[in-house]
C-alpha cells in the first residue's frame, strides 16, 4: 500500500502575496500619489505618468478594504464594505488569457485602457486567483 502525503506550500503564490501588500497598504495608501506608487512598485501599470483622479483613489480603497475585511477572520464583515467593493470589482473589465504567461498572476488578464484600471483590474484578477485555489483561507488575518 502506497501513502501519499499532500504538503501545503510554504511559499504564497505571487497573487496571494499581491493580495497581501494591496491589503496591508493601511495609511499607505491615503493619497493619489500612494496609488500611483502602489501600482509601479508592484508592476500593475506601465512606467510614465499615470493620470489618478480621486475616483480612483477612493476605488482602490474601497476595494482594498473589502477584501481586507473579508480576510478579517477575527470579525465578520460589514456587508456595505463588501457590497460597495463588489460594485469596484464589478466595474473592472478582464478577459481570460488563453495562455497565460509565466509572469501573470492570475488567468485574468485587464480589458481595459486606462491605466489605473488596468491595475485594478490586475489586483482583482489575483484576488480571484486567490478565491479560486482557496488560498484565501490562509491568508485569514
Amino acid at each position: 500500500m502506497t501513502t501519499t502525503t499532500t504538503s501545503t506550500p510554504t511559499r504564497p503564490s505571487a497573487a496571494a502575496e499581491l493580495i497581501a501588500d494591496f491589503v496591508s497598504t493601511g495609511g499607505r495608501l491615503t493619497d493619489r500619489a500612494d496609488l500611483a506608487r502602489f501600482l509601479r512598485d508592484h508592476r500593475l501599470v506601465t512606467e510614465g505618468a499615470i493620470p489618478i483622479t480621486l475616483a480612483d483613489l477612493d476605488e482602490a480603497i474601497t476595494l482594498r478594504d473589502g477584501i481586507r475585511a473579508f480576510l478579517d477572520a477575527s470579525d465578520t464583515p460589514d456587508p456595505e464594505v463588501l457590497g460597495r467593493a463588489q460594485k469596484v470589482l464589478d466595474g473592472l473589465r478582464v478577459t481570460v488569457r488563453l495562455e497565460p504567461t509565466e509572469q501573470a498572476e492570475s488567468p485574468l488578464a485587464p480589458a481595459v485602457v486606462d491605466e489605473v484600471r488596468r491595475g485594478l483590474a490586475r489586483i482583482a484578477g489575483a484576488w480571484a486567483a486567490v478565491l479560486a485555489t482557496g488560498e484565501w483561507c490562509r491568508m485569514r488575518r
